[in-house]
């Protein structure tokens, strides 16, 4: 009498970008306790603090007793209690402050292990962050900076251009590495169909190729760091290293002598994808890009190190024709994941929004909000003087073919059917629409849908009441 309906939606996992302290709180309370051994994490971790958990940090940097909470509480005013809450909880999660009962009430008392190595990078003292064995000779191979931002570029593009599926084989810049093809593969951005075949992008990877550099760059950080133990690296190591080419300065050489084992491989992998320059693989030196420069601050500070130099290339007009001022076959091929290429030109790309284009794009997971940020923040600076800076015909329009996919709502439910009496059917009908289990009812056909949590009790009853 009851029969399984899969009333089931389809599901597209939106990426959600952590930021660094969401990252940290997440770790093992003994990773974070090592971390807090490197002066370059904890002063990472102080620099994202909230402005508020920074001053609290300050004033008891040199205090080395535990402070009363309600005299931390008194440091704020009464209308600002709820930024004083919100810092309290951030300092706590991040094990910079923990709770004590020493000396009567509740007090704060800092981690020691924070509190002297966030002195040694404020103030100076400790161990130097770059360790020489021996001073490194002059470098026959010097380039300049335009070198290294280039070669950045071009490294992090053919990991882009091999997830678009544009990536030629005989560039001069190298292919992708089966390591970077793995992370892309575990973290969802590209999917295997079937065993031994090529990796194809995956709904998650679509979303991925419409952010901001920056933001891609941290992303996929974020995903080597959930891998890096499965491949026998130490992941505080890893992040040590990672704080500290933050700090660095982009171009600069910097030895190789002082890291260890653990870095020496990762410094390989963040080579691959462009974050550092090495001419060879034993080269005693290496070069940050500006790929990994301040790669753990804020987006916005990302944002602004990424993009400088950078002009917005495309123009949008109400006949949704979409004009992109670029040679670059990326960009093209971005564009064409919701457009529909009309003809290309040296410098010049012509495009159009249709409702084809744009459903395909919505059915691999893009969301119509994305596709028009990537037209914002790419705008050319002809498209910026306007307001809004996408016509407005063209973004609802967008937004209504996303809404034409909605229409629908699907839900998984057991159905109910051939019953021998009205009298009975209404009897279900009721007891489910009681427990609020009741998706859909039609008493012509004597028909009765609940959804598949409520099935068990809705059977348990029927099973008691239906006629002998």
């Amino acid at each position: 009498m009851a029969a399984s309906l899969q009333w089931g939606s389809s599901y597209f996992h939106h990426l959600q970008l952590r930021d660094l302290h969401d990252y940290l709180c997440s770790l093992p309370t003994n990773t974070l306790d090592r971390l807090y051994n490197h002066p370059a994490t904890c002063l990472t971790v102080f620099r994202e603090l909230p402005e508020l958990a920074k001053n609290y940090v300050l004033r008891t940097l040199f205090t080395d007793q535990p402070i009363p909470e309600s005299l931390v509480t008194s440091w704020v005013k009464a209308e600002f209690h709820k930024h004083h809450i919100g810092s309290i909880k951030k300092l706590k999660a991040l094990r910079i402050w923990r709770d004590t009962m020493i000396g009567g009430p509740t007090r704060c008392e800092m981690n020691p292990t924070f509190r002297s190595n966030l002195k040694a990078a404020l103030c100076g003292g400790g161990s130097p962050w770059v360790k020489y064995t021996s001073p490194l000779e002059p470098d026959k191979h010097n380039r300049e900076a335009d070198f290294f931002d280039k070669y950045a570029t071009e490294r992090w593009e053919t990991v882009l251009h091999f997830m678009t599926g544009s990536y030629d084989s005989s560039s001069s810049t190298g292919g992708v590495s089966q390591d970077v093809i793995k992370i892309l593969v575990l973290s969802g951005l590209m999917k295997c169909e079937t065993p031994g075949t090529s990796p194809a992008i995956s709904p998650a990877g679509f979303q991925f190729l419409l952010m901001d550099r920056s933001s891609q760059v941290w992303y996929f950080m974020l995903q080597y760091l959930e891998t890096v133990e499965a491949w026998g690296m130490d992941l505080v190591d890893c992040l040590s290293f990672l704080f500290q080419l933050s700090f660095s300065t982009p171009s600069k050489e910097y030895p190789t002598d002082g890291l260890t084992e653990c870095q020496l491989k990762m410094l390989q992998h963040l080579r691959e994808i462009g974050l550092v320059y090495q001419r060879k693989r034993k080269s005693r030196r290496y070069y940050p890009t500006k790929l990994a420069v301040n790669l753990s601050s804020s987006s916005e500070e990302r944002s602004s190190v990424l993009n400088q130099g950078e002009e917005g290339y495309i123009v949008v007009e109400t006949n949704y024709r979409v004009y992109a001022y670029t040679d670059s076959s990326l960009q093209v091929a971005l564009i064409g994941l919701f457009c529909e290429i009309l003809c290309r030109f040296p410098n010049l790309c012509v495009a159009s929004l249709t409702r084809e284009s744009c459903h395909q794009a919505l059915s691999s997971g893009i969301s119509a909000e994305q596709i028009l940020h990537f037209l914002r923040t790419r705008a050319h600076s002809e498209m910026l003087k306007k307001n809004p800076i996408i016509p407005a015909t063209i973004s609802d329009q967008i937004r209504l073919w996303e809404m034409e996919r909605s229409r629908m709502k699907f839900t998984e439910g057991v159905l109910y059917n051939q019953f021998l009496s009205h009298e009975d059917f209404e009897t279900l009908r009721k007891y489910a629409e009681d427990l609020g289990v009741l998706i859909w009812a039609n008493s012509t056909k004597r028909v009765v849908i609940v959804s598949r949590s409520g099935h068990d009790d809705v059977k348990r009853f029927w099973k008691r009441q239906r006629p002998k």
